[in-house]
């Protein structure tokens, strides 16, 4: 398997959601899963993954997947125009840590361009068109970011540590679905948050929970 450089997030490494689907779909287990990430995954790069292990081509360890009864329920869903009007707010249109994320980046020129605002209590919402070619991955990336935006802030970036998911229908191309997040705690650097995907007449496709994790501070620059 490989994550091609289209489904970046962070500069040089693979979009946590998409990467962690990808990873998902090779493990091949017939019920939910949850994937820690260990590095960030590479870009262009043959990975395979045995007993749960996602390995380089250097033996190196850059993902776990293992099986999971452990998911929440459903952040509530909102109709399309409520959606669209939170997105219009998305912070990341003007203050972008990863302005390339090919889910959530307003510089990807082939991205889902899934656009994260704020509602009145906290929830993140935006719309979402499906691609051309929509497989499990791209149900676990439109799961990823909404959930960040939750705990992300002005000088405040995180990543995504963990996620596990359910996919309950993959929407068809073009579908216009609605992506909900909201925060559900913390501990330290830790972020935990939870996400659900809708489809155009509000059924639920898909949903998750996840660990993001707050970078550190950079360092000052000496005078």
């Amino acid at each position: 398997m490989i994550i091609e450089s289209r489904f970046n997030g962070p500069p040089g490494s693979g979009n946590g959601g998409w990467s962690a689907g990808v990873f998902a779909t090779a493990y091949g287990a017939d019920r939910p899963v949850e994937v820690t990430l260990r590095r960030p995954p590479p870009l262009d790069t043959p990975l395979t993954v045995a007993d749960g292990d996602v390995l380089d081509p250097q033996g190196r360890l850059v993902a776990q997947v293992h099986p999971t009864d452990d998911l929440p329920p459903a952040v509530p869903g909102v109709d399309p125009a409520t959606a669209r009007a939170a997105s219009t707010t998305y912070p990341g249109l003007v203050d972008h840590p990863f302005p390339g994320c090919y889910v959530c980046g307003p510089d990807h020129p082939d991205g889902l361009r899934i656009f994260p605002g704020r509602l009145p209590d906290g929830r993140t919402a935006a719309p979402f068109r499906a691609p051309a070619r929509v497989v499990p991955a791209t149900v676990w990336a439109a799961l990823d970011c909404p959930g960040g935006w939750a705990v992300i802030g002005p000088g405040r970036p995180y990543v995504l540590g963990r996620i596990a998911a359910v996919v309950d229908a993959l929407p068809e191309p073009g579908d216009e679905c609605v992506v909900t997040g909201a925060t559900v705690g913390g501990e330290g650097r830790k972020a935990y948050v939870r996400t659900s995907l809708y489809g155009p007449t509000g059924t639920l496709l898909g949903r998750a929970r996840a660990t993001w994790i707050a970078l550190p501070p950079e360092p000052a620059p000496r005078p």
